[in-house]
């Protein structure tokens, strides 16, 4: 299965430097997941038609796509609002968790604007665009993310349950 992971970053998409929050999406994804997948990787300009159409690519390709960057206050900070143009529908949960698990390191937390979102059979997920945020978010709402999209029609995925447990109710 494939899980798209997008960067947005007008520095990263020009070469000016290296991207180093959407290979921490990787990497933590890997350590979280026990089943096969493969990452699928762009990285786009903070420009919301760049953003919607690289969404729309990763759905179509992936039932999971998470991004980072992009969700702050600054004008420039289009992420959630290219994610709500594309999704179906929102789920707004998943950035109240992240903002208060963030909350307890940082107080600009409440600045920030990640949400999440179904288009189709895919479940987007905005992340913060520092690293060191990416894996505390992640451990906040993955629980949940199997879940979701075994009721969206999504691929199936496992964890490895010593670092972060699917949640899956008892038939």
């Amino acid at each position: 299965m494939n899980i798209g992971v997008l960067t947005v970053s007008d520095r990263a998409s020009r070469g000016e430097y290296e991207d180093k929050s959407g290979p921490a999406i990787v990497a933590t994804l890997r350590e979280f997941l026990s089943c096969e997948w493969s990452p699928v990787v762009r990285v786009v300009p903070d420009e919301r038609p760049l953003i919607e159409a690289a969404l729309i690519e990763l759905c179509a390709a992936c039932g999971l796509v998470v991004t980072t960057g992009g969700t702050g206050p600054a004008p420039r900070d289009v992420t959630p609002e290219a994610t709500a143009a594309v999704c179906d529908r929102l789920m707004p949960g998943f950035g109240e968790a992240m903002r208060a698990v963030s909350l307890k390191s940082v107080p600009t937390a409440i600045l920030s604007r990640q949400t999440a979102g179904l288009r189709g059979t895919s479940l987007v997920i905005n992340l913060p665009g520092k690293p060191a945020a990416i894996r505390e978010c992640l451990l906040a709402v993955f629980p949940a993310v199997p879940y979701c999209l075994d009721l969206i029609g999504g691929p199936y995925l496992t964890t490895h349950d010593t670092v972060v447990k699917a949640f899956r109710p008892k038939a």
